[in-house]
């Protein structure tokens, strides 16, 4: 058996992007430290999803499609909601884990 890994390519939805940028200028104003440790945080972990993506575990919501979302946690605050096909990983959302659900995306 090979020890080759499958490498994904990784897309972020615009509509992600754009509220986890709007958090971060947020979070800038009170410490361009913490956004910028935050920002870093979820680049590596969005990174680390093009090798193995499916060691994170699914993320079923009674609303969604049933095993089609993947999370990974960023910092015990921070979801990044993904799902994965054939060797594409798309980040559907990134969500701020202490706000309330009905504000997320997924």
């Amino acid at each position: 058996m090979d020890n080759i890994e499958k490498e994904y390519h990784v897309y972020i939805d615009p509509a992600a992007n754009d509220r986890m940028a709007e958090h971060l200028e947020f979070l800038a104003r009170v410490s361009e430290d913490a956004a910028e440790r935050l920002l870093n945080e979820l680049i590596t972990g969005i990174r680390s999803l093009e090798q193995m993506p499916f060691r994170h575990p699914v993320y079923n919501r009674r609303y969604l499609p049933m095993d089609k979302y993947r999370s990974l946690t960023i910092k015990k605050r921070y979801r990044i909601v993904y799902q994965i096909e054939g060797n594409c990983v798309f980040v559907d959302d990134i969500q701020d884990c202490r706000q309330n659900n009905d504000k997320n995306i997924l």
